[in-house]
């Protein structure tokens, strides 16, 4: 049943999508817009960055205005997995994906990525859609997972030997071919390796550092870290403020999102219809900036994969009224308290 209610939801948003492009036919130069978009969040970043360079700007600012550059920046990313830009053209496309992750150098290497990401597509929902589960998706909301909401590297090591378990039982029992849960396991862990886990490093000890000195000022204790590892993190403070937290901000506001988004464990096999919904309410808006609205349009992209993220932004108040009157669920909150599940959670 839900086979023949998926077609029609891709067949009506797909022709919304071909109806835009032929009112605007400026949307069909892709490659253009997509390289116009990676040049503009540059420009814009690294202009606000100088700006907080020379005490211009305060650096709450530049937190956020670059938080929200990087948003966007994850969305172009995101498409670049999919081959919409210079697909034709494996320089460029490689050199945008390159510079796009060294500027979100919390996140997995794209390459890796997308292998994980492709595997979420076609098994979105079961106890090996590593993607997911990696932010937290499917796990029981406490202060566990609320402090790993944003952390790759810490919360997926506390996580990675039950994340394989369940990855071998699903070989066991015929639901995942060997060869591919060694891929899946390969990318997720060298996909961390080494700039991500670095930059997590980087922050842990910095935030370690600041904890050090709050404490310091506030009780009178004298409790410092050694003064070469001080004198690096006085060397890297521009990177520590204009990327990373940043980036920390961004992707704790997306992880909070996509991992909410998504439903897990009880979801029929190939029922799109209940991998994902649509999160729109108000109070979340706060954390939509920081992920370009990622809530509003992501169950859209699961229905039809390869349009780009701006096209999905153009047409989505028609593809959510298409996709409501067909039983796609829109701001189901009882999500937080089912750890994700479909439908009630058993004890």
């Amino acid at each position: 049943m839900y086979q023949k209610t998926t077609s029609f939801i891709r067949r009506e948003i797909s022709e919304t999508y071909k109806n835009i492009k032929l009112k605007h036919p400026i949307l069909k130069y892709q490659n253009t817009i997509g390289f116009i978009i990676f040049t503009f969040c540059i420009l814009i970043s690294v202009a606000i960055s100088i700006l907080w360079f020379k005490q211009i700007v305060p650096t709450w600012l530049l937190i956020v205005i670059n938080a929200f550059l990087f948003g966007i920046l994850h969305e172009l990313e995101h498409d670049l997995i999919h081959y919409m830009y210079f697909k034709n053209n494996k320089i460029v496309h490689n050199c945008l994906l390159f510079f796009i992750w060294i500027l979100r150098p919390l996140t997995l290497n794209p390459w890796f990525r997308r292998t994980l990401h492709f595997h979420h597509h076609r098994f979105s929902g079961t106890l090996h859609d590593i993607e997911e589960r990696g932010v937290t998706n499917g796990e029981r909301w406490g202060f566990v997972r609320l402090f790993f909401t944003a952390d790759l590297a810490i919360g997926n090591l506390i996580r990675v030997k039950r994340l394989f378990s369940d990855i071998r039982k699903e070989v066991e029992s015929g639901n995942l071919k060997a060869e591919v849960a060694h891929q899946i396991k390969r990318a997720g862990v060298f996909g961390l390796i080494p700039i991500t886990i670095l930059s997590h490093i980087i922050l842990y000890v910095y935030s370690i550092h600041l904890i050090l000195e709050f404490s310091n000022n506030i009780f009178g204790t004298n409790v410092l870290l050694p003064v070469q590892i001080v004198a690096v993190l006085n060397y890297l403070h521009p990177f520590i403020y204009i990327i990373l937290i940043p980036n920390l901000l961004r992707q704790f506001c997306l992880h909070l999102i996509t991992s909410n988004l998504h439903y897990f464990g009880d979801v029929e096999k190939g029922n799109v219809i209940e991998q994902t919904q649509v999160i729109n309410i108000w109070w979340t808006y706060p954390l939509q900036i920081f992920c370009f609205f990622f809530g509003w349009t992501h169950a859209i992209h699961h229905f039809v994969v390869n349009e780009t993220f701006y096209i999905r932004h153009f047409t989505r108040k028609k593809a959510h009224k298409i996709m409501r009157e067909n039983g796609v669920r829109f701001n189901d909150l009882g999500t937080f308290k089912r750890a994700n599940r479909f439908n009630e959670l058993t004890k």
